[in-house]
């Protein structure tokens, strides 16, 4: 068939070996779906759930046609220069009749708003073009080290890597949601001439667009279209204790131990890596961790949680690699040998080189469940670090990895997002409720398998402390509501260092107010080496009496916030609501609130202004129009739409909270 029919709630066209398809997804949303092969795929990997039956309307004319869904309209037109076989996508407001995103005319063959080159058999290298508008900023995207919230005249890398989430949905201040429903290897490109979405192997186009009149609704019919986030476990929202690492069962529980001796808060505590066999058995190394079951139990008697950390890499000298590798459970290569990552593990000297279990396979997800079960579960363990998810190879040539869905350069992006549903999915069938997994890479729709997100191994310093606010809050624009750092950060800390022990006051004051509060790193001096090696103290009593006395009043202060994060939550579970959101999200009519990057809200009623300077004891704040604000530490009431200078002495964060909402100060 050729030119412009429907079938059912699908606008389609299809001339000069290009099929284009739109229908409705959702409330006032869509999904467009193109292709250069003879027919559009339902079954490939994505994030999309199936939408509601929707009211909408389809018009075709002999010449162009549109489908509306609620408040978004798009119209298919002819490209340009007399090309009628070519139709060019214009996406607009149907209550005003502005334009939201369009793609641009063609102005040659070569300059086509879509362009797909062979890449062997049925895929194709392939771009997607849009128009840029000069006023426009755009956020989400994922998780990045960049240093930017408003990521307009950036070239975003569609790929996993460890402190890099790809997750290729983003807001526009012009009204509109867009997620890239593709998880190849790619790049977006938001230049001041186009945006161009690049998949570097791909069937074909998918993308879904929303509108809505506030950044509130654009991420609530997202969180319908891609899943909503399950409630967080109340203990979640405490503090989680950790370090780069905990040798010995008996070093964990003294650990413990020392925080109940001190009274001090404590929710989780975490067992990182090397704790195993070896990579891929699974299970805790008997001789350094001899009774888990009755860790576990002593640990819970404390109300706290144990979360130990799961690697996906599968050794080849661990007792599940033949059978693995003869079920085809394992991440192939394309050429050479299934070895992807070269690491050290336990009892070997020198690195090894490891392989990937593929969580594209049903049957390896089941798999890795039952080893975990049988190693971990049934000992008590019942909260997941899992770690270096991307997966993690080197060196990152994608395209010579073999999932059980397809080439790597085509699929494994989405690797983190079915991981944690194998985990997710193994916790529902133990009647388990309260589940979460915290990892160091997602992709769009790990929300709904109950993935946290942090920021990966960044560097203990101010520069990268600063970085992690705009990393943060683009996580929360892009439905990851569950989101932390290592406080501290992960490299290079030094224990004695002046600056250092600053810095760690600074992030934790910051730590308070993020979704998950959570201390981390790989402390200096330490020792041992290699799989031996465990970095020094990272105890909240570990920096110094000065840093010690400011800390634990924080723990304090976590404890009596908890019944607002836990209102922040049901938010987030219930509407997509990120508990940490830009100024913007609560404020859009306030054009300045777009441009702040190093304030945020936590929740509609306090305002959060980090002191991310070494030596800085105060700090300029900029308080939204359409409020007025009290100084949570002083009381003081200060009208909206102004700048402050805002005292900032070493052991106070500025905080403002919304006088109207009446939120008991800090102190």
């Amino acid at each position: 068939m050729s030119g412009f029919h429907r079938d059912g709630d699908k606008l389609i066209f299809e001339r000069s070996n290009e099929i284009i398809q739109i229908q409705p997804w959702g409330a006032d949303s869509l999904r467009v779906r193109t292709t250069a092969n003879r027919m559009i795929r339902d079954d490939l990997p994505g994030a999309l759930l199936a939408p509601e039956p929707a009211d909408f309307q389809i018009e075709i004319h002999e010449k162009h046609a549109s489908i509306q869904n609620g408040a978004i309209l798009a119209e298919l037109n002819p490209a340009g220069n007399h090309r009628e076989d070519r139709m060019s996508l214009k996406f607009s407001n149907a209550l005003t009749g502005e334009e939201v995103l369009a793609e641009p005319p063609a102005h040659f063959p070569r300059y086509l708003p879509r362009s797909y080159r062979p890449a062997g058999g049925d895929h194709y290298r392939i771009e997607q073009r849009f128009k840029a508008y000069e006023d426009e900023k755009i956020y989400g995207l994922g998780q990045h080290q960049h240093g930017l919230l408003d990521q307009k005249g950036s070239v975003i890398d569609l790929f996993q890597i460890n402190t890099e989430v790809c997750i290729p949905f983003m807001l526009s201040n012009r009204g509109y949601g867009f997620l890239w429903h593709n998880p190849a290897v790619g790049r977006v490109e938001l230049g001041t001439t186009q945006t161009r979405w690049v998949a570097e192997s791909s069937q074909q186009i998918d993308y879904w667009i929303t509108l809505a009149d506030t950044p509130a609704g654009i991420l609530s019919n997202y969180a319908d279209a891609s899943g909503h986030a399950p409630l967080l476990p109340e203990w979640a929202a405490g503090f989680w204790q950790c370090k780069l690492r905990y040798r010995t069962q008996e070093e964990l529980l003294e650990v413990a131990r020392e925080y109940q001796r001190r009274g001090l808060p404590l929710d989780v505590i975490v067992v990182d890596y090397f704790h195993w066999s070896t990579q891929g058995d699974w299970q805790f190394d008997p001789e350094c961790w001899p009774d888990p079951t009755g860790m576990t139990r002593e640990l819970d008697e404390m109300g706290v949680k144990l979360m130990v950390s799961i690697w996906p890499t599968v050794n080849p000298i661990s007792k599940n690699y033949a059978e693995m590798r003869e079920q085809g459970l394992l991440v192939r290569s394309e050429s050479g040998i299934p070895a992807q990552m070269d690491f050290v593990d336990v009892g070997q000297e020198g690195p090894t080189f490891v392989a990937y279990y593929d969580p594209t396979n049903l049957a390896a997800r089941h798999f890795i469940w039952e080893q975990v079960r049988k190693g971990y579960y049934q000992h008590g363990v019942k909260v997941w670090w899992l770690d270096a998810c991307e997966p993690e190879i080197f060196p990152r040539h994608p395209e010579n990895l073999r999932y059980h869905l397809g080439n790597g350069l085509a699929v494994t992006n989405i690797y983190p997002m079915l991981h944690a549903r194998a985990f997710y999915e193994g916790m529902q069938a133990e009647g388990e409720s309260e589940i979460i997994s915290l990892c160091r890479s997602a992709w769009a729709g790990s929300q709904r398998y109950g993935a946290a997100l942090w920021s990966g191994d960044v560097q203990s310093n101010f520069e990268e402390f600063r970085a992690q606010l705009p990393a943060g809050l683009n996580a929360a624009i892009s439905g990851i509501p569950w989101w932390t750092t290592d406080i501290g950060g992960f490299f290079n800390g030094e224990l004695h260092d002046p600056t250092f022990q600053e810095l760690v006051i600074r992030w934790f004051q910051y730590g308070l107010f993020c979704p998950l509060f959570r201390l981390h790193g790989n402390r200096l001096p330490g020792n041992g080496s290699g799989a031996s090696w465990s970095g020094g103290p990272n105890e909240v009593w570990s920096f110094g009496e000065e840093a010690y006395d400011i800390i634990k009043e924080l723990l304090f202060l976590r404890e009596r916030l908890k019944p607002y994060i836990m209102e922040q939550m049901k938010a987030a579970h219930e509407n997509g609501t990120p508990p940490m959101r830009p100024l913007f999200f609560d404020f859009p009519g306030d054009p300045q609130t777009w441009d702040i990057d190093d304030q945020f809200m936590f929740g509609p009623d306090y305002l959060v202004a980090p002191v991310l300077e070494y030596g800085a004891r105060a700090r300029k704040v900029y308080l939204p129009a359409g409020s007025t604000w009290r100084d949570a530490w002083r009381g003081e009431v200060q009208q909206g739409g102004q700048w402050l200078e805002v005292a900032a002495p070493l052991d106070q964060i500025p905080v403002f909270t919304r006088s109207e909402a009446e939120r008991p100060l800090l102190r």
